[in-house]
């Protein structure tokens, strides 16, 4: 029988602070990531039942993103409630507009994440930040509110899906490819309730920014979390806030101590040697023997640049079987694709070409971090010369709030993570593809391989 455990496994039982009854752990939180959309109901409640009051505000990390800046009243209500909040507690590692970003790009830019943590948010793409090793899981409003008032949250012990991604990725071949191609192959309820541990040598080729894609989309298959194992990569990502010297992981943040208050590993760690923070984040690794409850064998070297049809995430074909489907709007932004690394790749494209005279193209950097640095690299130029409408981070196109909303039977070539009927605006069709594949999108009018322009 095997006695090897899982990275969730080493992760639960590293934070366990009760087991009440049954399969039910309440487990230690390293972090509680908030936002305005629906931090602000937890607010309110927890004010109601005169509970305002926060575990630890070094731990809690809050972000204006979703609609920024507020295009109405009530979405300035929202904004207002959390800033008003994070005042209050003093929580100094609170981002508003104009310091802000996506929520899952700004905080781990922001060395908030670390391999071991425990993470929730009332967000469901917060599996994004597996990626570094970490258990990371959006929650509802309850669990969010006990989270900031008790630093814990129940889970039940999730069982772990190993994904194995063989071979090599094929050129123009990127992250967001693999993801769409693996919710296809399982299904969108393939992985439902459980850790989505995404191993091989796919993964290790890829880079923090394609790993988080990779794990951003691990909820559309129904999954608990989506996991990588920590590696030099994320040694090298991580460095400029775990090196001698470094700021820690945020500047005005608070040592708080032991990490989940069971692990006995300090939150602000720093590490005189890359090697030494590798054999530290080198715990977080599931064991060679560990069990599965299923293990998935993908092999990419044959795989295309693909897209999603339909209205939901596993209805994918390849960019070839699509090519000249009309598009209206190419949207190039999100938790998913709108780090530097997407920007890059999709420039590459767009270099010295037009967007279609039919498409409206819009860029939406993920965070203000990006956004300067696109902005030193000359990317967003490129964009502009191209034809796009660079706009500042913000979520709003990708659910339909602000920033780029479809009118009823317009179709929007994306980078974003979810096509589900009305989520980009009613009546609106939305074909998820990689930046490489949405830049080319927009300069033919239509969907069409990179290389056929």
């Amino acid at each position: 029988m095997s006695t090897g455990k899982t990275l969730a496994e080493k992760i639960f039982e590293a934070h366990v602070a009760d087991r009440p009854f049954g399969d039910v752990w309440v487990l230690r939180l390293d972090r509680v990531f908030c936002h305005e959309i629906t931090t602000p109901i937890a607010i309110n409640d927890l004010v109601s039942k005169n509970l305002d009051r926060v575990f630890d505000p070094g731990k809690i990390k809050a972000v204006i993103d979703h609609v920024s800046p507020a295009k109405d009243a009530n979405t300035a209500l929202q904004g207002k409630i959390l800033r008003d909040w994070a005042r209050r507690h003093r929580i100094t590692d609170f981002f508003d507009v104009g310091a802000n970003g996506v929520c899952h790009a700004i905080f781990p830019e922001k060395g908030f994440i670390r391999p071991g943590f425990t993470v929730i948010m009332g967000d469901s793409h917060t599996c994004t930040h597996g990626a570094f090793g970490a258990f990371a899981a959006g929650v509802g409003t309850t669990d969010l509110e006990v989270g900031i008032l008790k630093g814990v949250c129940a889970f039940r012990r999730p069982e772990t899906l190993r994904v194995n991604l063989t071979g090599a990725l094929k050129k123009g071949v990127c992250a967001k490819d693999v993801i769409l191609a693996v919710i296809a192959r399982i299904g969108v309820a393939g992985a439902t309730a459980k850790v989505m541990e995404f191993r091989g040598p796919v993964i290790d080729a890829l880079s923090m920014e394609g790993r988080m894609t990779i794990c951003n989309m691990a909820v559309e298959a129904g999954a608990t979390s989506g996991v990588c194992m920590p590696d030099a990569v994320t040694v090298d990502y991580l460095w400029p806030f775990i090196g001698p010297g470094s700021p820690g992981a945020a500047s005005g943040a608070t040592t708080t101590g032991a990490m989940g208050g069971g692990s006995g590993a300090d939150n602000d760690r720093r590490f005189d040697t890359k090697e030494e923070a590798l054999a530290d984040f080198s715990r977080w690794r599931s064991d060679d023997d560990a069990a599965y409850v299923k293990t998935v064998d993908i092999d990419c070297s044959g795989l295309e640049p693909c897209a999603t049809v339909g209205y939901k995430p596993d209805q994918v074909k390849s960019i070839r079987e699509l090519e000249g489907t009309k598009v209206d709007q190419v949207y190039i932004g999100s938790c998913t694709n709108g780090r530097i690394e997407d920007l890059r790749e999709a420039a590459t494209v767009l270099r010295g070409r037009k967007i279609a005279p039919t498409v409206r193209g819009i860029l939406s950097p993920a965070t203000a971090g990006v956004f300067n640095q696109a902005l030193r690299e000359g990317i967003l130029q490129v964009f502009l010369d191209a034809g796009f409408c660079v706009t500042n981070p913000t979520c709003g196109a990708c659910l339909g709030m602000s920033n780029g909303v479809l009118a009823e039977g317009e179709v929007c070539a994306a980078t974003t993570n979810r096509n589900f009927y009305g989520r980009m605006g009613k009546g609106g069709m939305v074909h998820l593809m990689s930046p490489v594949s949405a830049a080319a999108a927009a300069v033919a009018g239509t969907i069409r391989s990179p290389e056929n322009l």
